[in-house]
């Protein structure tokens, strides 16, 4: 099993470019499944979970071609198989995608129950109840959601109860082409849901709202595809942002977006980063400070996003001061704390809160990652550890960051992958 060895000591110092955002990615992906004829996805980013779905798409039948721009054309048109079997699902969540559009274009879907990262419970009722309200029928058997409509789905106004970024895709996708209209209540306003939407749109869908907690979707016949660039990855970008704060240093981000990422901004800024924004560039410098500890609450779009948590958290280990950081999202995310307290910080968890008093370094020491972000969290603190830091179970990391050692290695990282038992 593969690892990442860091040496400490390291300053974030250099330029680089950022890559198309897997939560964008991901359920364009799955919406390709609703047009007729072939569609073209650009700047799509070589991930792991991106790997897996163009894999599931492929075993239902789906048409995949790479040219020699790294631009995938996907070809949708049938005969299509429309099980999504678990061994492709179990790694990885967004995989219940494909079910909103399997169901709107085919009028019947079986997709197993997805798995993915553990940080917490993450219900698909939301997904379930939106489409049995726009038609369908659906039954849980041996470990897969099992759902018709052979009548085609009717379009609907429906609230969600809680705010879920995977529900609203679901749904918007799904509705596309139902029949009517679909107004979606307390939708997602995440910019990777108007992303999608703008695809939709592009393949001839008719949303309105995209981006606000009321999204408008007119049904239509059918949709064709078309070409679409993926959005930059703000998560991505948030966390190169903060591994130069952590480490005192200066970073230069290329092809990505500052309108998107705000709140992380604002709050690199209160930790004394100097930030810069030249159009489709974002330029941090620390000047050589310590970061200054900063208090937040993780909260829906366009508040402080749950995905950039565990990194200011690791940030905030070594900075200067105190911080509190609320975790409203998922309640098994501040888990990271644990490892990062092994390597010296002095971090106190009381249910869905993190204390954290900055010190002037960690220290080295083996850790494992748990999910995702908690990866990229340990990551840093490698970076401002004194001495070897070796990161175990990145496969966590491979999910969700394109080439992280060689992009951090660009930026002056002594960082290397350690394959092995």
């Amino acid at each position: 099993m593969d690892k990442l060895l860091i040496q400490g000591g390291s300053t974030v110092s250099g330029e680089i470019r950022i890559s198309g955002s897997k939560n964008s990615g991901l359920p364009i992906l799955a919406a390709t499944l609703l047009a007729t004829t072939p569609t073209t996805i650009c700047n799509l980013p070589h991930l792991n979970d991106i790997t897996t779905m163009l894999a599931l798409l492929r075993c239902m039948g789906v048409g995949i071609t790479v040219d020699e721009k790294m631009h995938v054309e996907i070809n949708a048109q049938g005969p299509i198989e429309t099980e999504a079997p678990y061994d492709l699902v179990k790694t990885m969540r967004a995989s219940i995608l494909v079910l909103g559009p399997l169901l709107a274009r085919f009028k019947q879907a079986d997709v197993s129950f997805p798995g993915g990262c553990a940080i917490g419970s993450r219900p698909v009722d939301i997904h379930l109840r939106g489409l049995e309200a726009m038609g369908a029928t659906i039954t849980v058997e041996d470990g897969y959601i099992r759902a018709r409509a052979p009548e085609g789905l009717k379009g609907v106004r429906y609230l969600m109860d809680v705010v879920t970024v995977g529900g609203t895709e679901n749904l918007l996708m799904a509705a596309t082409l139902a029949k009517g209209t679909t107004i979606l209540e307390n939708a997602a306003r995440e910019p990777e849901i108007v992303d999608l939407a703008d695809y939709l749109i592009g393949m001839g869908a008719k949303i309105t709202g995209a981006g606000t907690d009321r999204i408008e979707i007119e049904g239509v016949e059918a949709l064709t595809g078309c070409t679409h660039h993926v959005m930059p990855d703000r998560i991505e970008t948030g966390t190169y942002l903060t591994a130069a704060a952590a480490t005192r240093g200066n970073v230069v981000l290329r092809d990505t977006r500052a309108d998107i990422l705000e709140a992380v901004l604002i709050k690199l800024e209160e930790a004394g980063a100097d930030i810069t924004v030249n159009g489709t560039t974002i330029s941090l410098d620390m000047h050589g400070k310590r970061p200054k500890a900063v208090s937040f609450k993780t909260a829906p779009y366009p508040a402080f996003p749950t995905d950039m948590q565990a990194q200011f958290t690791a940030m905030n280990a070594v900075a200067e001061g105190s911080s509190t950081v609320v975790e409203t999202i998922f309640e098994n995310r501040l888990v990271q704390t644990h490892e990062l307290n092994r390597m010296g910080a002095n971090i106190k968890l009381e249910g869905n809160t993190a204390f954290t008093t900055g010190v002037e370094e960690l220290n080295a020491a083996p850790v494992m990652a748990s999910d995702l972000r908690a990866s990229a969290s340990l990551v840093i603190a490698g970076m401002v550890a004194k001495g070897d830091t070796l990161i175990d179970r990145i496969y966590h990391i491979d999910r969700g960051y394109e080439c992280i050692e060689e992009k951090f290695q660009a930026l002056g990282v002594s960082i290397t992958r350690v394959t092995g038992k």
